[in-house]
């Protein structure tokens, strides 16, 4: 039985979240479990978990990969880590604990064990992780595609784990800056940078943003692709052109990306800001982009919340 039908069996994911994942794998490519960890439909732990009972193999956990000693981490050639997608946890005597992306590959165990003289003791582990740790251990950069996702890895990253906990907080927040404070956290975890402008009378003015070396805009003229959101209530997705009206994103950018995702912020009809999405200048939205369109059409609807919390709260009864 194949990993997916297996996953299917479990009730861990349906049919229809397998054939999503598998069609999203054939256009980007990637691990099975990756793809299902971009769809949001498995988190990591569960996959890890489940993989490792799977292969009848043991799941290596975040607190042993954060705390790997040096000697380890120097006990088989960089080379030969790039080569086979692997990272050294420990080592007891002649036995070497090592996390694979081919776990269940006895050929390939066998010539880890030739090549560094101990016994190669397999764990599994999720292809994202393992990339965030050779990036961190070893220097060793992978696909712009994974970067995005792999910032969750950080210590320092803070991320809601589940979109209901999202709806929580957005409910209980007091004013439009804690709301706005919540959805920038949650628009940091699916791109490199986001924005989130207002329009005020004829100006579009910078609100809050992650990710920009700078955290002031405000535009007076027409900014093309924010025009066209604005007139057609429709998001953009595309290049920002290299035109004249558009110098002022362009510099604020700090150049001209070529896939971006503008999203309207629509209050009662009439469209009161903008939701700025991209991957940087030089990578594109590959994935998350229809989770991009719903974070921005969440945020519209908190906003409408909130100002029909604040009407009820100062609606008085008069004798």
């Amino acid at each position: 039985m194949k990993l997916g039908e297996a996953l299917v069996e479990s009730g861990l994911i349906t049919k229809q979240q397998l054939n999503l994942a598998l069609e999203r794998q054939v256009i980007f490519g990637g691990r099975l479990g990756t793809n299902l960890l971009e769809l949001r439909i498995l988190n990591e732990e569960e996959l890890a978990k489940f993989v490792g009972a799977f292969y009848k193999r043991p799941f290596v956990t975040n607190e042993v990969i954060d705390s790997i000693p040096k000697d380890v981490l120097n006990a088989i050639p960089r080379e030969v880590i790039e080569k086979y997608k692997i990272l050294p946890l420990r080592r007891e005597g002649k036995k070497l604990h090592v996390a694979m992306l081919n776990a269940k590959e006895l050929e390939e165990i066998d010539e880890l064990g030739f090549i560094t003289g101990s016994q190669i003791i397999p764990y599994v582990i999720p292809e994202m992780r393992l990339l965030y740790a050779l990036e961190k251990y070893y220097g060793i950069k992978s696909d712009p595609r994974y970067v995005t996702f792999m910032d969750r890895f950080k210590p320092e990253f803070e991320i809601f784990d589940s979109l209901e906990k999202v709806k929580e907080a957005l409910i209980a927040a007091n004013d439009e800056e804690e709301m706005a404070q919540i959805i920038i956290r949650l628009a940091g975890s699916i791109s490199q940078r986001a924005a989130i402008f207002m329009i005020h009378t004829n100006k579009i003015r910078l609100w809050k943003a992650k990710g920009f070396s700078t955290d002031r805009f405000e535009a007076k003229g027409e900014i093309p692709i924010f025009s066209e959101v604005i007139k057609n209530k429709k998001y953009y997705r595309g290049p920002v052109l290299d035109t004249k009206n558009n110098v002022p994103l362009i510099y604020f950018l700090s150049g001209i990306p070529q896939d971006v995702l503008v999203h309207p912020i629509v209050i009662k009809g009439r469209v009161a800001g903008l939701f700025y999405f991209d991957n940087g200048n030089d990578a594109v939205l590959d994935k998350e982009v229809y989770y991009m369109s719903f974070v921005a059409s969440l945020f519209s609807l908190t906003l409408e919340f909130l100002s029909l919390k604040k009407k009820i709260l100062e609606f008085s009864f008069q004798m």
